[in-house]
This record gives structure tokens, sequence and C-alpha cells, in this order.
């Protein structure tokens, strides 16, 4: 699905201020309030748009760590493994992948021993063969999704 410059724009504004309203939207935004309305609408109906949640940082929350690990797997069994780390509160991310290892997670941890127990928590599972782990040192480009939003509307 394609975006236009007005739905760039209305992502941008409510990437700025996620609490702002349809009404102030559409004032800002030069635009009828229906407007705002159904473009919103059908950005979420086409899952452009996923959710409004607040964006919530580990660190704060007492999980200053972050690392990456690629999981190699037994094959046939990916459901499986997919619902034990779906249950492991600290897997923040999984992606299945091709090349080196067969799923990428995203990890937080309280402390770098504290990854230990995570990562004892993952791979505790038999349908993991061996994992890989790399600590973040720093995130010099967090995720970021309004550039590509931008580039997509055309900008």
């Amino acid at each position: 699905m394609g975006i236009d410059e007005l739905d760039g724009r209305l992502i941008g504004l409510l990437a700025e201020e996620p609490r702002i309203g349809v009404l102030e939207a559409s004032r800002r935004l030069g635009v009828a309030r229906g407007t705002v309305q159904a473009r919103l609408d059908r950005l979420r109906a086409k899952g452009v748009i996923r959710g409004f949640g607040p964006e919530v940082d580990p660190a704060a929350l007492g999980y200053p760590v972050t690392a990456f690990a690629t999981l190699e797997i037994r094959q046939g069994q990916g459901a499986d493994i997919r619902a034990h780390l779906a249950g492991v509160p600290e897997v923040l991310e999984l992606h299945t992948t091709t090349g080196h290892g067969d799923m990428l997670c995203r990890l937080v941890a309280r402390s770098n021993a504290d990854l230990q127990r995570v990562i004892d928590r993952v791979v505790g599972f038999d349908g993991i063969v061996r994992a890989s782990t790399a600590i973040v040192m720093e995130n010099p480009v967090p995720l970021r999704i309004i550039p590509l939003v931008r580039q997509a509307a055309g900008d």
C-alpha cells in the first residue's frame, strides 16, 4: 500500500505528538476532521499504523543491557521455539532469518551477569542447537520509521 503526502504528514505528526486528538491534527494539517479520521481508519485497517501505545525504554525499567542472540534451531521445531521465546519477558523481538542462523532475538537484561541468566533461559529449550550473542555497546541510530514514511510519501 502506498501513502501520499497527507498520510506522511499525519503519521509524522502522530509520531511527534502521539496524544494529539483528531480535531487538533486536522487543524494543524489544514484538512477536515473527517478527512483525518478517514485517513487514520484506512492506515490502521491496512496495517500501516499498528498502534498508539507508549514508547517504553527498557533501561528506565531496570533493563539497561541489550543484546542480540542468533539462534540455530533443530528443523521442524520452529513453532515450539517461538512459543518458548514468547514466554521469556526479556525477549523483546524475534525474527526468523536466512543466513548464519535461523532466528534473531533482541534481548534485555538487568546487568551483564543477568544476561547470562536470560541466555540460559532462552537456550534452555531442546530445539535450540546453538546460540551466538552480541552485547550492544550503544544505539547511535535508534529504531526510526519517519524517514521511511517521508520517502514513501514522496517527500
